[in-house]
């Protein structure tokens, strides 16, 4: 029996989960996400508190289970450009054949509806110092879909076609065998399960702690961190680059925090997220045809998080600003870039890793209480972009980069034991992420990344989510 609900639990989560401010939830729950995620300094609910700062917990004085589940939509849109010339200079298929025109092209994702799942339980008690707490949080995630190109401007033969749209052909997407990279597919989720406890060291300050052990998943298609067999003219058979399954890796980590309650409203918090460090992911390669590829692995950690918050109540408001910092640049995975080269000293093909850079996040949020049993909530966030622009080609499978998010949330008090919660989120990349296209072949002393003159790939996306709630506070109840 607990080997299945354990398996249920997985299978919940791994159901789809798209993440906004890097590959990182901006929060986590149906109030939480209504604050722009800001909980750090203002704990309204047990998840928000867990997620951001595991002292805030110890506001609660009642054993409270929650529940939530988000149903996510997202936009991506996937761009390249080729000059004229690139494709074949003038004269390449015959005396007077024209020179290949300027090319561009986007595909739009068609990968559907993500979900996002939260639960969590805390057990506190009126005049007791200790709080404790458990959670099953999916944190982390990016996913992307797009369609292999049919609109191609010459046949798998080298063969051109006289009749495609150089207007709206994608590059990025032609088929490998045309030096694109086809069919784009991935898919990336973090289940965190923790066990949280605070303990009040006066009536005002509190501190916590969370050890916290992760399950991760990768799914690539094509898979860019495994060499491609190259074509023939280089000593290959021209299979390009595998695939992967989804692939599972372990991990662990911690998170600490400090909260302080003034009592006249004034209140403040900080915490610390270590780096959620995690074992490799196995992958067991096959190329498209179906044959097997060489295995590699690859490990990419979760980053260390520090979190900032100021919170305010006052008659029927909370107000609540939180800062982060999240520290991708020393964490594995996402701090390497560039090419992997042969012990002969040329380029494999092979990725070393996204080379993601810090970012800063400021998440704000307002509740207003003045109607019986019906809060409103009002939320923004704002996220820096960890892709510099020169290593924007990696990241084309991770293109899950929300600039500004907007939520508007309600919750609707049933009675003392009953709470349904409820918020609808927007969210846009406010404009493209651009660099050149990349090519192992164009590495020099000069070009170390292998950049393609005249080239251009950019992603952008928009975001929309409802996600409802359900909380239950564990009251005994009274005789009059």
């Amino acid at each position: 029996m607990k080997t299945t609900f354990i398996k249920l639990i997985v299978l919940l989560f791994s159901l789809g989960l798209y993440a906004q401010t890097g590959h990182i939830m901006q929060g986590v729950g149906s109030i939480n996400m209504s604050m722009g995620g800001a909980a750090t300094a203002q704990p309204l609910d047990i998840s928000g508190a867990m997620h951001w700062n595991p002292a805030a917990i110890s506001v609660f004085d009642d054993k409270i289970l929650k529940f939530d589940l988000g149903f996510f939509f997202s936009s991506p849109e996937l761009s390249s450009s080729l000059p004229s010339g690139l494709l074949y200079p003038a004269g390449t298929f015959g005396p007077g054949t024209p020179a290949s025109p300027a090319t561009f092209g986007t595909t739009e994702d068609d990968r559907g509806m993500s979900y996002m799942p939260a639960i969590g339980m805390v057990w506190g008690k009126e005049n007791s110092k200790h709080t404790f707490g458990v959670s099953a949080f999916g944190i982390s995630g990016f996913g992307v879909t797009f369609p292999q190109e049919t609109n191609l401007p010459m046949d798998m033969s080298g063969n051109p076609n006289m009749n495609w749209d150089p207007n709206n052909s994608n590059a990025i997407n032609w088929p490998q065998g045309l030096n694109g990279f086809g069919h784009i597919e991935s898919d990336y989720m973090l289940l965190q399960v923790s066990g949280t406890y605070a303990y009040e060291l006066t009536d005002k300050i509190s501190i916590g702690i969370q050890p916290n052990f992760n399950y991760a998943a990768l799914e690539l298609n094509p898979n860019p961190i495994a060499p491609p067999d190259l074509p023939a003219s280089m000593g290959g058979t021209g299979k390009g680059y595998p695939k992967v399954d989804s692939t599972p890796a372990f991990g662990y980590g911690a998170q600490v925090g400090i909260f302080y309650d003034s009592g006249n409203g004034l209140k403040l918090g900080a915490s610390y997220k270590t780096n959620q460090t995690f074992g490799e992911f196995e992958f067991d390669n096959e190329y498209l045809d179906g044959t097997e590829a060489r295995d590699v692995n690859f490990q990419m950690d979760y980053p260390a998080i520090v979190s900032l918050g100021l919170g305010y109540s006052f008659t029927n408001f909370d107000f609540a600003l939180d800062f982060r910092r999240v520290l991708y640049e020393n964490t594995e995975g996402f701090e390497a870039s560039g090419w992997e080269f042969g012990s002969n000293g040329f380029p494999t093909g092979a990725v070393k890793g996204f080379g993601w850079q810090d970012i800063s996040i400021l998440s704000v949020g307002l509740q207003y209480k003045g109607i019986n049993k019906l809060p409103l909530r009002i939320g923004y966030t704002y996220s820096g972009n960890p892709i510099d622009e020169e290593l924007a080609f990696f990241s084309t499978p991770a293109t899950a980069i929300i600039k500004n998010a907007y939520q508007f949330g309600l919750s609707y008090e049933i009675n003392d034991n009953w709470r349904v919660d409820a918020v609808y989120h927007y969210g846009d990349s406010d404009g493209a992420t651009e660099g050149n296209l990349l090519s192992p072949m164009n590495i020099s002393p000069n070009n170390p990344l292998g950049k393609i003159p005249g080239t251009s790939v950019s992603y952008e996306m928009t975001t929309s989510m409802a996600m409802f709630g359900v909380n239950y506070t564990f009251k005994k109840a009274t005789k009059d």
